[in-house]
């Protein structure tokens, strides 16, 4: 059995003000991330590509963010960098501006590429802040942070629809703007950031010991259950985002501007319902919040690709309000099996998050111009049901309060 030793905690009052800005930031980086899915329709035609090279595209600038994540995270885990958060969406700005003049296949991979490394550095660094800033309600926290993240993807592609799918490609350059406004958000958290590394630096005495009784093993084991749940949510997920408007466009013969509108309903359900699972989790257990998420949404996608339209609209909003509650709470079970590795753990499971988006979105782009989109959300209908292995997590809050 294992005593776990937890780092000192300055901060012992939740700090909303950091919390609202560091979500305002993510949702801003999740929106500019959402921007190049958004407009697949537009460079499918403006480059003639097939759903394999838009899959492509989009393990690309996953993939490079899945690598990169856990290697910030544990580098940034001994070695805090408070404005490596602003250099992060420098990256994913000047990624932005090179795919608004991109002119080919291959100059648009290049340039997905700086958006990867961008999130890759923006993403644990900013959980690590959304950590701090918690006073210990690490769901609730971590809830907001999500908040924003889903927020920003829900109105990408809103905005694309507005913005650049009725002007073109080049129109992509605008959202450097809004690049620049969470450059000057990031700035305000690095201020904050660095004055609480000062105060954690003057009071190094300060300490806890937290046991959690398991064993090495069963860590390890409860670790890799939470990254296949992290599989099928992800790899269901990015069947939505990179194919759902070609879903509704195809089986119901909608224009790219309404299938915009209803991958925005979905989106925007998934932001709503991020914010329900922390506070639940932090109540009730993350355990039970993660089985009911996953498990729970399994009969709706299911149900997805043989319904009418409005019954699919309605069907993406219900599953969006479900599977999207499941993260927050992953992430801090997680954090909780290995306290003080706050970095590594984001960056391990948001990195595993976006390599799993990322070949999901390659390989069903290539089972789509084999079959068929309506079939690829057959099958990937069943990947919820992989939620049943959730019954192998030990329930770390149920032994902390026998203990106490």
């Amino acid at each position: 059995m294992e005593t776990v030793k937890v780092q000192p905690e300055v901060i012992k009052k939740t700090t909303y003000s950091i919390l609202f800005i560091i979500s305002f930031s993510h949702l801003i980086n999740d929106l500019l991330q959402a921007v190049v899915p958004s407009i697949y329709p537009l460079i499918k035609d403006n480059f003639g590509l097939s759903f394999t090279q838009i899959g492509i595209i989009t393990f690309t600038y996953q993939i490079v963010a899945s690598i990169l994540q856990p290697f910030v995270g544990m580098y940034t885990d001994k070695n805090s960098k408070p404005y490596s958060l602003i250099i992060g969406m420098c990256f994913t700005m000047i990624g932005l501006f090179l795919v608004s003049i991109a002119t080919n296949f291959t100059f648009l991979l290049m340039s997905v590429s700086l958006i990867g490394i961008g999130s890759s550095i923006f993403h644990p660094e900013s959980s690590r802040v959304a950590h701090l800033a918690s006073g210990g309600k690490k769901g609730l926290a971590q809830s907001i942070f999500q908040l924003g993240g889903n927020a920003g993807s829900a109105i990408g592609p809103l905005l694309a629809a507005f913005i650049i799918i009725p002007h073109g490609q080049s129109y992509v350059a605008w959202f450097c703007i809004i690049a620049l406004v969470g450059v000057f958000a990031l700035y305000k958290i690095a201020l904050w950031y660095t004055a609480h590394l000062s105060e954690r630096m003057a009071n190094k005495s300060a300490h806890k010991i937290e046991t959690h009784h398991l064993s090495k093993n069963r860590v390890i084991v409860s670790l890799i259950v939470l990254l296949i749940l992290i599989f099928s949510k992800y790899f269901y997920m990015s069947s939505i985002t990179s194919y759902y408007t070609f879903f509704l466009i195809d089986k119901f013969h909608i224009s790219i501007q309404q299938s915009q509108i209803y991958l925005f309903l979905f989106s925007g359900a998934v932001a709503a319902g991020t914010l329900i699972g922390g506070p639940i989790g932090d109540r009730y257990g993350r355990k039970y919040v993660i089985w009911v998420s996953i498990l729970g949404v399994a009969p709706f996608t299911l149900m997805l690709p043989y319904v009418s339209l409005f019954w699919v609209g309605t069907l993406s909003v219900i599953i969006g309000l479900i599977l999207s509650s499941a993260f927050s709470a992953i992430l801090v079970y997680a954090t909780e099996l290995m306290p003080g590795k706050v970095g590594l753990v984001a960056g391990l499971f948001f990195g595993f998050a976006f390599g799993m988006g990322g070949l999901g979105s390659a390989v069903l782009g290539k089972i789509a111009d084999a079959t068929s989109i309506e079939y690829v959300f057959k099958i990937c209908a069943f990947l919820p049901l992989i939620g049943v292995i959730t019954g192998f997590l030990p329930n770390i809050e149920g032994r902390k309060k026998a203990e106490k």
